[in-house]
């Protein structure tokens, strides 16, 4: 029964890739219709490949933080883990978050290595979980930043909604943790021993890492520079297109629309957050063909560094595995 359901996971898991690449691709197309094409094209061709080039690579050292803090985090929970196999978590997560069903995709590679990897693998998810709740709290940290330095910049009715969306967000995520906490002897009765010593040892974990607020906070400021560098870097390919904002208001719309592209509709968010962003930038009279040609372009930059991600975990992998077999002891046939 088991080795029949794996088959059909997997055929289903490829239909879901493929369903949403199609739904990110009519997303595009849909854009493409609406917008004038001339105008996007005469802004993609102004983007020089030099300067494609060097985003890529401030984006890839980025990333290079962001293995750090990783790495930080779940070795907090008492994960253990060297940096290379902490770079082959997080890269493989990267290209997974491409090519793999949701951004969820992407945990589900950073978790599997740590886990054979980590003496600890309640640490691994309880550090991976924290980790991904510490990117969205930076993310919400430069809307909220934004909207602070916005006022004469943001229509007072735009301004009033985003406000509403945002406390709507808020109640809504403190809502379910408060049914969460309510329901936790509920969710839990009638569980096997097994499952409940698994959960004993990811709240210790999760408690390991809650004693150490400073670390918390040093990945909170690690996420927001991340967070930032992507801001900045999106708009200045957004300058080489021909568009010109002020930095604030890409700090409270690039966020929003990062945060709107965790909807599992389209792969890796595409789409999705060309169009959020489009929305959310017309209120400050920016072209939407504009907005649209520096997504497309923050795409490709997206892409090309899942790839050499994806590239650069495959070598770890590999390299791990010529050290591990040639300290491995040869077995004796005598």
């Amino acid at each position: 029964m088991i080795g029949a359901h794996q088959p059909q996971s997997k055929v289903r898991a490829r239909w879901i890739i493929i369903f949403r690449w199609v739904a990110a691709l009519a997303v595009f197309a849909v854009l493409l219709y609406f917008l004038p094409v001339a105008s996007l094209r005469a802004a993609l061709t102004r983007v020089p490949p030099i300067r494609f080039v060097i985003v890529l690579m401030v984006y890839l050292l980025a990333h290079a933080v962001g293995i750090v803090k990783w790495r930080m985090i779940v070795n907090t929970a008492g994960a253990q883990l060297d940096f290379s196999t902490s770079a082959q978590c997080y890269l493989g997560g990267l290209f997974g978050t491409l090519f793999l069903p949701s951004i969820i995709g992407g945990d589900v590679v950073r978790i599997a290595v740590g886990l054979q990897r980590s003496p600890n693998p309640a640490a691994v998810l309880a550090g991976n979980v924290v980790d991904r709740f510490i990117d969205v709290i930076s993310q919400a940290t430069l809307v909220l930043l934004g909207l602070i330095l916005l006022p004469g910049s943001l229509p007072e009715q735009f301004g009033a909604l985003a406000r509403k969306i945002l406390l709507i967000l808020g109640a809504f995520v403190l809502f379910a943790v408060v049914l969460v906490f309510l329901l936790r002897k509920t969710l839990f009765a009638g569980r096997s021993r097994y499952f409940l010593h698994r959960l004993a040892r990811l709240r210790h974990a999760l408690r390991s890492v809650r004693e150490r607020p400073q670390l918390l906070a040093m990945g909170w400021l690690l996420g927001v520079l991340i967070q930032g560098t992507f801001i900045l870097l999106n708009a200045l390919l957004a300058i080489s297109c021909g568009l010109f904002l002020p930095l604030r208001v890409w700090l409270f719309a690039w966020p929003l629309a990062k945060i709107a592209a965790l909807l599992p509709i389209t792969q890796g968010g595409m789409g999705i957050r060309e169009a959020v962003l489009v929305a959310l930038l017309l209120p400050f009279g920016a072209s939407s063909s504009l907005v649209l040609a520096s997504g497309l372009v923050w795409e490709g930059i997206i892409i090309a560094g899942g790839i050499l991600a994806g590239l650069t975990a495959f070598l770890l992998r590999r390299a791990y595995r010529a050290t591990h077999d040639s300290f491995a002891i040869p077995r004796s046939d005598g």
